[in-house]
């Protein structure tokens, strides 16, 4: 019950969101090429660049309202951050900001650097304790953390913002916000030009949408339904969620995926959270799922648990893996 617990709490909010050069996209040594890649591609190609990036740069301070509707002062640039959940410390790495990074949750692992930092406990059990020690000047939170525990944060003189995206809109304009109050504006901005240019190029009109569900969790079964990042994506991809219909995450029964029928089945890497290991819930489905069309076809799908699953602007990566799994004869394998 302990895993199904954290699974949930994970995907529910892994939350959104080194100063100097391009290269700290990747974090500070600058080892992921494809993304630095990317963000200077599609930065240099926008002629609008130069305009939007004045239009968000920070005057400090600065007052902003973040996703749990809270009124946010930040006073200058922040140069001690803890983030506490591992989209937030994907996007602040992305941003350039690894060097300030001083304390993470025991659940960031990308970029590789992030596993270095300090360990301030998982996303429902933060050390407040520790993270008050640490004396950080800026606490990037997110919904899994719990609203109590951001309140007690503030409470003890802390200043946190909270993210909570549930559409790719919204992870890009927490990055943009996020930009704005740690005083990476630019790069902000060139991060979400990059991720509009790889939606666009998949964004298509497709004549057909094969019918898909995704299962992050096998026992019980959670499923990935409407209202969800993950349904944007299948959608975008040219697919069609079987679980549309359902209002966020959800349990369902082995007799409504048999109900259902998808053509195709997308399941989580690993144990549904990522990590190494045999991959659990494509094991199930291959075993106790003989009867879906998925399986008897052979559609399906393992994709990396932490793009798909983490609201970061890594989600794009993820977009472009269920667009080839999707359709192949557009996009290739």
């Amino acid at each position: 019950m302990k895993a199904i617990k954290f699974l949930l709490i994970f995907l529910l909010v892994a939350g959104s969101l080194t100063a100097g050069c391009l290269s700290d996209y990747a974090g500070e040594s600058g080892k992921d090429i494809k993304t630095v890649k990317d963000i200077k591609n599609y930065a240099s190609s926008d002629s609008n660049l130069s305009k939007a990036v004045s239009e968000s740069l920070s005057e400090f301070p600065l007052t902003v309202r973040d996703d749990f509707g809270s009124l946010v002062t930040i006073e200058r640039p922040p140069e001690r951050i803890v983030s506490l959940a591992p989209s937030n410390t994907e996007n602040l790495f992305a941003l350039g900001l690894g060097s300030k990074i001083i304390g993470v949750t025991d659940y960031c692992n990308y970029p590789p650097e992030a596993k270095k930092k300090t360990k301030v406990g998982g996303y429902s059990t933060i050390n407040i304790e520790k993270v008050v020690s640490l004396k950080p000047d800026l606490v990037v939170a997110s919904y899994g953390n719990g609203k109590q525990n951001v309140d007690v944060m503030r409470d003890l003189g802390l200043t946190v913002i909270a993210f909570n995206p549930k559409k790719l809109e919204d992870v890009k304009e927490n990055i943009i916000l996020l930009g704005k109050i740690t005083g990476t504006g630019k790069k902000a901005q060139e991060i979400v030009m990059m991720m509009d240019e790889k939606i666009n190029k998949i964004k298509l009109e497709y004549k057909s949408r094969p019918r898909v569900a995704h299962i992050l969790w096998h026992d019980p079964i959670w499923v990935s339904g409407g209202d969800t990042f993950i349904d944007e994506l299948i959608y975008l991809a040219g697919g069609e969620n079987v679980f549309s219909g359902l209002d966020g995450w959800k349990i369902v029964s082995k007799e409504d995926l048999l109900q259902k029928n998808p053509d195709v089945i997308l399941v989580s890497s690993g144990s549904g959270m990522g990590g190494q290991g045999k991959d659990l819930i494509y094991e199930w489905v291959m075993t106790e799922l003989g009867d879906v069309k998925a399986v008897k076809e052979n559609r399906v799908y393992v994709v990396d648990a932490d793009i798909i699953s983490r609201p970061s602007y890594r989600l794009v990566y993820a977009l472009e893996d269920i667009a080839k799994i999707l359709h192949p004869e557009i996009f290739g394998k």
